[in-house]
């Protein structure tokens, strides 16, 4: 049997604690060795009166079993002083059960003002204030479980009830944002609403039902969803007669009823009402930012004139998805973000050999080949866009990745992607998208990437389940491997590689990879990727990247921070089949994987021997063109030179209070003929601001043709049609944008 939940050492507050549910919590957490406050004004089920009496009862019957328990007979709406007595009496204030509530039913055209206001100020606003008395201790104290009390009335409503109906419904929504924000302090907000005997059912069940239904069978939940191991946060549960059920909102999937340059009727939604109401396929949104992503691409299909006629979010056509070609990615990045590659991938300046890809001086300064993965990564993030393809990005899953190099990467400069969308499977548990992306510096092919996506729950269309497009993996030899190499990773290692551009909260947020059902945050699957193809180059190439050919893995299982890497290999020729796996537990993380290594290499098991080829010098030649490119871009005469010579003046005269109201680095790329030839960072988050050239460390970065941002900044284009349109593309904060006005404004000053 596991082991039983305590609560030793942690303080709880109940409000409403003098009868029914309320009692049943305070004499269930005291048993369990927690400290609690029982609160209860003692008044009737309508607010009035008030005693001590009840309240005094249920710390009696706590102590008389050995607890400790303290009463308080304040009203909800004095929050502050029922949080004083927790602190007072016990220290600290861990848990707050917002439980208290009264009914006055009135029929809707028979509701006063005060039967209105009563119910709102007890409910809802004493909610609030207890809430907010405890925040900032279970802020400074990284932890805090708060429960709100829903009702079946607030989420379905009920005849007679429109008072308490829009107070407990009002409950819901200040818990889910109380999650969100308190999240990142370990604080967790969850609902209930429960059914269960009590002063306020009483009038309303009958008393057979009323014992059926007893609080007890409502405490557990309470219980678990207070508990420091319950990684649940934001959820929203029924509860009673033994029974809890989790709810959940669902959207259809709807109809864009308009087209662009053509004003939207109400004959429109009428005669698109049956598509809008259906909820067949329907989608089930669980935060703002995927009830928002819905509308970017209703407004990006309307502006393109793509999908009017079908929800972006329809059902999966794999026959008009294959062969889908996403908008360009271009990628530029200096010798810094290699060495940021280096050391996300384990290198460090403890072993003499990796100084070559650590140092930009080192006279063999190299790019680790699997960075080739960096420029195409975003690829995935375009497939929203695709018709055909029906994806919630909370269930991609990175399948397999296949990586094949046409020569050495250039050490810095600009590189441009192509994807297609090559396949698309079903796989009956989900649907598995092959995406080609083709990495390009100037017109030289430089690698190529397949990534094969896994989209849970998305399968059962009826298409293929094999394609001939698809890289296959390979089964390793059957016998002891040839050679092994174990290497920890880092405590940081998943912190360092997001830096490379991977952001998921799931590799740095704990409470993000609870909700994944992971004890921390994991490492990315691409960062064990990047440390067996170290080990292999290790291994058989003497750490020569242009021996380099190419790499197929599986990703099965993910590895945590600080476990150990053990990447076991097969000589076959050129190719060396390799399995990895966390040393501590022996799950496999990489299956059917190889690295192919280039035909000509000179090597033995024993001792690599290093063999002269031609990407070097190619590479080389290339890098010098680059630069000689660089140095005829930065003579080009610009328009937008003159506003960001503005922008410096602006922010030498009030870079201060520029500071105090944007708090944000801003990173612009301006473009000429197609190719970037100016960069710039406006720093508004350092000291007293700063205007220079370069990106770097920005919290988003805009590129835009000289021509566009001139438009743009003028007002001659409006930004967001930049943007759906392509001409204003953004990476990083785009919520930063907003921010911009401060700097920008007032063009005819410029």
């Amino acid at each position: 049997m596991s082991a039983p939940l305590t609560f030793d050492g942690r303080v709880v507050l109940v409000t409403g604690a003098g009868g029914g549910l309320g009692r049943e919590y305070a004499l269930a957490f005291g048993q369990r060795g927690a400290a609690v406050i029982v609160n209860d004004l003692g008044g009737d089920i309508k607010g009035g009166g008030r005693s001590s009496a009840a309240a005094d009862k249920v710390v009696e019957e706590i102590r008389a079993k050995g607890g400790k328990a303290v009463a308080s007979y304040d009203s909800v709406e004095d929050g502050e002083k029922l949080i004083q007595t927790a602190l007072d009496t016990f220290g600290r204030i861990d848990i707050v059960v917002n439980n208290a509530g009264i009914l006055r039913d009135r029929s809707f055209a028979r509701t006063s003002d005060v039967d209105w206001d009563l119910i709102h100020r007890v409910h809802l606003r004493g909610s609030f204030l207890v809430s907010r008395a405890a925040w900032n201790h279970m802020k400074n104290q990284k932890f805090g479980r708060i429960i709100m009390t829903s009702s079946a009335a607030g989420i379905y409503g009920n005849f007679g009830q429109a008072n308490y109906s829009a107070a407990k419904l009002g409950l819901l929504g200040l818990s889910n944002t109380l999650a969100i924000e308190g999240q990142k302090y370990n604080i967790h907000c969850n609902t209930i609403a429960p059914t269960a005997g009590s002063r306020l059912t009483e009038t309303v069940m009958p008393p057979d039902l009323l014992q059926s239904l007893r609080a007890e069978y409502v405490a557990p939940l309470v219980l678990w969803l207070c508990h420091e191991a319950c990684p649940e946060n934001g959820g929203l549960f029924e509860v009673g007669a033994g029974w809890i059920g989790k709810l959940r909102w669902e959207r259809s999937l709807g109809r864009i009823v308009r087209q662009k340059n053509q004003s939207m009727t109400p004959e429109a939604v009428r005669d698109a009402w049956s598509e809008i109401c259906d909820f067949t396929d329907a989608s089930k949104p669980s935060s703002i930012q995927e009830s928002l992503q819905t509308l970017v691409e209703v407004l990006s299909r309307v502006e393109d004139e793509r999908g009017i006629r079908a929800n972006p979010t329809a059902g999966t056509n794999p026959s008009s998805a294959v062969g889908q070609t996403l908008p360009e990615m271009v990628f530029s990045y200096t010798h810094m973000n290699c060495i940021l590659y280096a050391l996300g991938v384990g290198m460090s300046t403890r072993e003499p050999e990796h100084l070559r890809f650590l140092y930009e001086g080192h006279q063999d300064f190299s790019v680790l080949p699997t960075f080739g993965v960096i420029p195409a990564q975003s690829a995935m993030m375009g497939l929203s866009s695709v018709p055909g393809l029906n994806i919630d990005f909370t269930q991609l899953l990175h399948g397999e990745q296949y990586l094949e190099m046409s020569g050495a990467l250039p050490t810095s400069g600009t590189l441009r992607s192509r994807a297609v969308v090559a396949d698309v499977l079903d796989k009956g548990s989900g649907m598995v998208i092959v995406l080609d992306v083709h990495t390009y510096s100037e017109r030289e092919l430089v690698c190529y990437n397949q990534f094969s996506l896994f989209i849970v729950g998305a399968g059962g269309f009826g298409g293929k389940r094999t394609s001939q497009k698809a890289v296959a993996t390979a089964p390793r030899p059957d016998r002891a491997p040839d050679a092994v190499i174990v290497e920890q990773t880092s405590r940081d290692q998943a912190a360092l590689y997001r830096l490379s551009g991977d952001w998921n909260p799931l590799h740095i947020d704990p409470s993000f990879a609870a909700m994944g059902g992971f004890e921390s945050p994991i490492l990315h699957g691409l960062c064990s990727f990047g440390f067996a193809a170290r080990h292999v180059l290790k291994q058989y190439a003497a750490n020569d990247v242009s021996r380099f050919k190419a790499i197929k893995v599986r990703f099965v299982k993910p590895v945590y921070p600080g476990q150990s890497l053990q990447t076991e290999m097969w000589k076959e020729g050129n190719r060396i089949h390799i399995q990895c796996k966390v040393k501590e537990s022996g799950d496999v993380v990489l299956s059917g994987a190889y690295i192919d290594l280039q035909t000509d290499v000179c090597v033995s098991a024993g001792s690599p021997q290093v063999c002269t080829h031609t990407h070097t010098h190619t590479s080389e030649t290339r890098l010098r063109a680059q630069r000689d490119d660089a140095v005829r871009s930065q003579s080009l005469s610009l328009q937008s030179d003159l506003v960001f010579s503005e922008i410096a003046r602006r922010i030498r005269d009030g870079g201060q209070e520029l500071v105090k109201k944007v708090n944000a680095v801003f990173g612009w790329e301006i473009s000429k003929d197609g190719r970037t030839v100016r960069e710039w960072t406006i720093d508004l988050k350092t000291d007293g601001g700063s205007l220079h050239r370069g990106v770097s460390k920005a919290d988003v970065i805009f590129s835009v043709s000289d021509e566009d941002f001139m438009e743009v900044v003028k007002g001659k284009l409006n930004p967001q049609q930049a943007f759906f349109s392509g001409k204003l593309k953004v990476k990083g904060n785009i919520m930063l944008s907003q921010k911009l006005e401060a700097v920008l404004k007032d063009y005819a000053k410029l």
